[in-house]
């Protein structure tokens, strides 16, 4: 017999008792998520973990993420998980943004991309970043807030997607201006025609409510050439 085998026996190791259910915790993260560098998202979920942040986790696993149109980027379930990760504060800074953002893996030129866009400073207003975010895998202006409705609703999964009608006002204004070309009395037109069914609906609205508008004659401007971070 070694002296290792000697000096370290089954009976001397002692496992801690929780690691079996960080480790089970760990792989099922990390197959809901598919980081496309393991260790680096590891590295980001370890540290979280030990901070008791939000986890860089998705919440399901995307089964269409290989036919996502920005590939290896940002996807709706990892603008979820951004969300959730930044969203406790009106404002994040920019340091933390990328840290977070690296940490999911994804394309800093993305980032920088959508951060250009969005002319931010060292200080970032995180529901104007988000907004770009949707903005950037939305076909149109209609279909990103449909988009955001689907990640910030509390309804269940293939609920009606309702959202505050405030915090939808947000996202659309700024992407409107931000488009440049959908004139004031336009925006105030359709944000006008939205509130008997918000009303109705006790301040909510839902994709439903408006994503017609990119069907029909009275619709905004067509917002389909709106500069999109891919």
């Amino acid at each position: 017999m070694s002296v290792l085998d000697t000096m370290y026996c089954a009976q001397q190791i002692s496992i801690p008792p929780e690691l079996p259910d960080i480790l089970k915790n760990f792989t099922k993260a990390a197959i809901r998520t598919q980081p496309v560098d393991l260790l680096l998202w590891s590295a980001a979920y370890f540290n979280a973990l030990s901070k008791g942040e939000c986890l860089p986790v998705k919440d399901r696993l995307e089964m269409n993420v290989a036919t996502q149109k920005t590939g290896t980027g940002l996807t709706p379930g990892l603008l979820k998980t951004l969300h959730k990760q930044l969203s406790s504060w009106q404002t994040c800074s920019k340091e933390e943004l990328q840290k977070k953002w690296k940490g999911l893996c994804l394309p800093m030129d993305q980032l920088e991309n959508l951060l250009s866009l969005g002319s931010f400073s060292s200080e970032i207003d995180w529901m104007e970043f988000f907004a770009l975010g949707c903005s950037a895998l939305g076909a149109t202006l209609m279909s990103s807030l449909k988009l955001a409705c689907e990640i910030l609703t509390e309804d269940e999964e293939g609920g009606a997607a309702r959202i505050p009608f405030n915090v939808f006002v947000k996202l659309y204004t700024y992407l409107a201006h931000l488009d440049g070309d959908i004139p004031q009395d336009h925006i105030d037109n359709f944000l006008r025609s939205l509130q008997p069914q918000v009303e109705f609906q006790q301040g909510l609205i839902k994709p439903l409510d408006f994503i017609h508008w990119d069907d029909v004659d009275s619709t905004p401007p067509d917002s389909s050439n709106f500069a999109r971070a891919t």
